[in-house]
């Protein structure tokens, strides 16, 4: 281990997520699961734009990246994100035809379930 550096950490802003299409992830982020977009701007050296979304008054966000060879789409991004409702959140998303895994429901664990972004990369929904 190194040497601990002088300034802090102070905070996590943003996860990446690569995505094949922004318009098509945007579209599905901030349309389907009601997250809000917080920045979009184009980035010349991204090929495509830096775009941030957030569930409404969070501070950490997730980066909807252009996919690229070093950044491939389908991951398993280990995003969690909450509801108040995961039983009627799943059932609604069903309905929507997303992808989405079975609502898990375990003695003493908050209810939760699995879904997939139009380019497979998984998140999670927990209660």
């Amino acid at each position: 281990m190194g040497e601990q550096v002088s300034t802090a950490i102070t905070g996590v802003r943003t996860v990446g997520v690569p995505v094949t299409d922004q318009d098509r992830a945007v579209a599905f982020y901030v349309g389907v699961l009601g997250l809000e977009k917080r920045m979009d701007a184009p980035v010349e050296q991204l090929g495509g734009r830096w775009i941030e979304v957030a569930p409404p008054g969070a501070t950490t966000t997730i980066a909807l990246l252009p996919a690229s060879p070093g950044a491939k789409p389908g991951v398993e991004t280990g995003i969690r994100l909450t509801t108040a409702d995961a039983t009627s959140l799943h059932k609604e998303l069903v309905a929507g035809g997303i992808d989405v895994g079975d609502l898990l429901l375990w003695g003493g664990v908050p209810p939760m379930f699995a879904l997939r972004d139009p380019d497979g990369n998984g998140l999670e929904i927990v209660e």
